[in-house]
């Protein structure tokens, strides 16, 4: 890549990434596109979580996104999808692949050519499964954060919790301006009552919303965010690829879980 990478305080422009979930044609895309827009610009890349699950090229995903952080200086956020596939492998509860695999994780595992009665445990390359686990929960800016999830109104920063940061979901997208300190950039939700149409982003005064469904639309969209400029994106660049149906219940997508671990160290 041409872009000019540089150390978060030096930035000029955070490119941030909604949800991919296995698409890997939508990913090529979209970093073609932030190279082209970006030419020459001191500039980062925020991916915004939920690499995997549902999509058909999840393994090449995670592939292209190691090759990112570690040639580009790509900072990949943890999603809500990545914690169920980490649940899974370091629990090794039969209950834990059961709620991943219904949750779109029999396609991550179809991807690493492990079928729905094969043991995969023994196949799934650990070194993925420890880098996700390694992933940071935020990143920031000087007028922004940007996370999977979302925050809870009306709480510091320091006291949300890991949970909270990865599947948020109805409390944070009723929040109103006043609740919060900073813009908030996120994806996690495609559709709700406040968003009806999955394809399109969501633009608010006080959060942006880039998930656009897109192992499902079709669409990836990518928010540009100039460091010194508070609020929303200066422009959103949004790739197309081909629209594959699935059921409602996938593209709202699962409850959280239970309470697992002690809030960590979570930005970058």
């Amino acid at each position: 890549m041409n872009i000019i990478v540089t150390m978060p305080i030096n930035h000029q422009v955070t490119y941030a990434v909604g949800d991919i979930h296995g698409r890997l044609d939508l990913l090529e895309l979209a970093v073609d596109a932030i190279e082209s827009h970006a030419r020459g610009l001191a500039a980062r890349i925020v991916f915004l979580g939920d690499y995997i699950d549902r999509g058909p090229d999840s393994r090449g995903v995670l592939e292209r996104l190691i090759g990112l952080q570690r040639d580009a200086g790509a900072i990949c956020l943890k999603g809500n999808h990545e914690d169920m596939m980490i649940r899974a492998f370091t629990s090794f509860r039969a209950g834990e692949f059961a709620r991943w695999r219904q949750c779109g994780g029999g396609a991550t595992l179809l991807s690493y050519g492990i079928g729905d009665d094969d043991d995969p445990t023994g196949t799934m390359p650990r070194d993925h499964i420890r880098w996700l686990a390694g992933l940071p929960l935020t990143t920031a800016d000087p007028n922004r954060i940007y996370v999977h999830a979302g925050v809870l109104p009306n709480t510091s920063f320091r006291d949300q919790d890991d949970a909270t940061l990865m599947w948020i979901r109805e409390a944070f997208l009723r929040g109103r301006p006043k609740d919060f300190d900073a813009h908030i950039v996120h994806g996690h939700t495609p559709l709700w009552e406040g968003k009806p149409d999955p394809a399109e982003p969501e633009r608010l005064s006080h959060r942006t919303n880039l998930d656009t469904g897109a192992f499902a639309t079709g669409v990836l969209s990518v928010g540009v965010f100039e460091r010194m400029s508070p609020g929303g994106p200066a422009e959103i660049i949004s790739v197309r690829g081909e629209a594959y149906p699935h059921p409602l219940s996938d593209i709202v997508g699962p409850l959280p879980p239970p309470p697992i671990a002690k809030r960590s160290d979570r930005s970058r």
